[in-house]
């Protein structure tokens, strides 16, 4: 477990090579409360259900995370995939674990994906690209179904989240350079209220934080990525 004080963190998505200093150590802050709201259906968990889902989507409201509220005047546009794998004991979620590069501790949580590049064709295509270079996961193995609403990064990033069907059998190949891991979460886990932590933290220049965090056996997702979770969360419960 990281000690506390200043940690330097890689930022969540590949091709934003900057460093960022976090002035806290998340895993040690205390849980502010449990979003406890009760879990998706588990009949809503499946392929079929969430293609028609996705094509007609119901009037939802998503939620007003601290962070998503930023704005800068100039917003970097980017693209994650929010990868669902369909395995035969049900779906999981494909999530990476950055390398720490030269810091000692470990990297964050993320989705695959990145910011945009000129030759992108489009907010999907970038989501396909980045997942490619970082997994090596073909577009061919991709099914888009649909998005979720844009998120907004404090650190002024415009991230549009493209949610994709996997069906198995695919290769994967971690870029070493930028995935230290590449792991599954069961769906049904990360769509239950119950393992929605929140968490505040009180900032050395004034002013407050709050973010979701959704522990995983040994993996600590927080931050952008349980905030784009949360919002499938919610569209899911619509």
């Amino acid at each position: 477990m990281p000690g506390k004080g200043i940690h330097w963190v890689p930022f969540l998505f590949s091709g934003w090579r900057t460093r960022l200093p976090i002035p806290f150590d998340p895993e040690q802050l205390a849980i502010e409360s449990i979003a406890g709201e009760a879990p998706v259906a588990l009949e809503r968990l499946s392929g079929d259900w969430l293609r028609r889902h996705f094509a007609a989507p119901p009037e939802w409201q998503p939620e007003a995370l601290d962070e998503s509220l930023a704005r800068r005047p100039v917003m970097i546009p980017a693209s994650v995939l929010i990868p669902l794998v369909l395995r035969a004991d049900g779906l999981t979620m494909l999530l990476t674990r950055r390398t720490a590069h030269l810091n000692t501790h470990a990297g964050q949580i993320s989705f695959p994906g990145g910011r945009a590049e000129h030759d992108d064709l489009s907010a999907d295509d970038t989501a396909l690209r980045e997942a490619h270079e970082e997994v090596g996961l073909d577009r061919r193995h991709v099914e888009i179904i649909g998005r979720l609403p844009d998120y907004l990064t404090g650190t002024g990033y415009h991230v549009t989240p493209v949610v994709g069907l996997l069906t198995p059998p695919f290769s994967l190949t971690a870029d070493r350079h930028e995935v230290a891991e590449i792991f599954e979460v069961p769906l049904a886990y990360l769509m239950n209220g119950a393992h929605h932590q929140r968490l505040m933290v009180e900032l050395p220049a004034g002013g407050r934080r709050r973010f979701y965090a959704m522990p995983y056996e040994r993996h600590f997702i927080w931050g952008a990525t349980a905030g784009m979770l949360r919002n499938l969360f919610h569209f899911l419960r619509a």
